[in-house]
């Protein structure tokens, strides 16, 4: 499945603005602020009594996971919830494309129900890519993690969370340790925060955990821990991905925790303020010890709340951009 490497006409209007969010591959420094700047003023609506404000109402938003996740899918469903927006999550398992249908009829039927947005996770890269190109005009896509491919929202959170606690993106240098090879995170964030401004993105793995020629994503690569995470702001766990891997590229989840494992000892090798970061969820005791993980210097589940508010911003930017294109086509 082939899918453009920068976003394009397909993820902006005529005016700049997102109709869908599919990566943050080739978008400004400046959008990115905005969908930031835009999540910073949804985090209140969280701590209301009411947890709604207006922006989608009677629009619909469909969740498309062909892939299970919980905890990604439960925040985009809060964060229609919280525009005010109709949702439907599709049980892909039970649908007709398990009984034989095509992607594309599915697509059809659904916009026939007047649909306004699709939330799609795929394992295949470049999935929301094609749906983006094949709905009708008005129809808004949410990339929910594609493959290896792109995890955009993940990115944009992890951004917010950072802002949040160091001030600022911009300088940061940011340690990402783990199974970089599988990870579309990984390959979001790096893009997210050179984009940003970071001063170094520095990338911690077994070799067996790096694509070929990681230096070309723009990081400096370690294959040691205590000089990789040497000074770092910002440490970034990244799960081992066992349903991704083919073959053995580790010896032992064990060997891995004792080499690449977050605990005290080589967290100390960051700056004493470094914030730890993980996009979830974790194994304890292979990625990241328990005493790490709850520990002062976590904010791993800042990056959960913020999942809500990151999300609220990208689905209400992305209609307030369809809307906008078709009023011009009027």
């Amino acid at each position: 499945m082939s899918y453009p490497l920068h976003a394009d006409e397909i993820q902006l209007n005529q005016n700049g603005q997102l109709r869908h969010f599919l990566t943050v591959e080739g978008l400004s420094k400046a959008l990115l602020e905005e969908i930031l700047d835009t999540a910073d003023s949804f985090i209140e609506v969280g701590a209301r009594s009411i947890k709604k404000v207006p922006l989608l109402r009677g629009k619909t938003v469909i969740n498309l996971f062909f892939e299970p996740s919980t905890r990604t899918r439960t925040t985009f469903e809060l964060a229609a919830q919280r525009l005010s927006a109709d949702v439907l999550n599709l049980n892909i398992s039970t649908s007709a494309t398990s009984k034989g249908e095509s992607l594309s009829d599915m697509l059809q039927n659904l916009e026939a129900m007047a649909s306004d947005m699709f939330v799609v996770r795929h394992a295949q890269s470049g999935a929301p890519h094609f749906i983006a190109k094949s709905v009708c005009p008005g129809v808004a896509i949410i990339n929910a993690g594609d493959g290896r491919h792109a995890h955009p929202t993940q990115a944009m959170l992890d951004m917010l969370t950072i802002r949040q606690h160091k001030g600022r993106v911009e300088g940061m240098v940011v340690a990402i340790v783990g199974d970089i090879l599988h990870s579309r995170v990984a390959r979001s964030q790096i893009r997210a925060l050179l984009t940003l401004g970071a001063a170094e993105v520095r990338v911690i793995a077994p070799q067996t955990l790096l694509p070929f020629e990681p230096e070309a994503l723009g990081v400096s690569v370690f294959h040691n821990m205590q000089a990789g995470l040497r000074d770092a702001d910002v440490v970034i766990m990244l799960r081992l991905q066992k349903e991704r891997m083919e073959g053995a590229l580790l010896p032992s989840e064990s060997e891995y925790f004792k080499l690449y494992g977050l605990d005290d000892q080589k967290l100390a090798y960051a700056k004493p303020d470094a914030i730890v970061m993980h996009p979830g969820p974790i194994n304890r005791g292979v990625e990241i010890a328990s005493e790490v993980a709850d520990g002062p210097q976590s904010v791993i589940l800042n990056q959960v709340t913020n999942g809500i508010a990151i999300r609220m911003a990208v689905m209400s930017m992305a209609m307030s951009g369809q809307i906008a294109s078709a009023q011009n086509r009027s």
